[in-house]
């Protein structure tokens, strides 16, 4: 067992599915659209809106909202203190595990 196990590290604002998902796919792509969103996470447009609202007040997630044409365009990227978070939510779990 890791010396450092502590479940309360683990960031309840990330530790949910869709969440995590969303974080984990924008700190690879930097941002990205809705739909890409919607896609990657195989959710619905209410379930994502709900995640990306909540990483949102937490300060993880940046929504932007604009025009494409007539066609509005929602894209979320990750903040920096989101990116912080995320690392630091990593190495929470990272902790949580045996060394190998």
């Amino acid at each position: 067992m890791a010396d450092d196990f502590d479940v309360s590290r683990i960031d309840d604002v990330i530790h949910g599915r869709i969440r995590l998902g969303i974080m984990a796919y924008l700190s690879g792509a930097g941002s990205a659209d809705f739909t890409t969103l919607k896609t990657r996470l195989q959710t619905t447009d209410g379930n994502l809106s709900v995640h990306l609202r909540k990483l949102e007040e937490a300060g993880f997630v940046a929504v932007s909202k604009s025009f494409n044409g007539r066609k509005p365009l929602t894209e979320a990227s990750l903040t920096d203190q989101g990116r912080d978070a995320f690392v630091a939510y990593l190495d929470a779990i990272a902790g949580l595990l045996p060394e190998r």
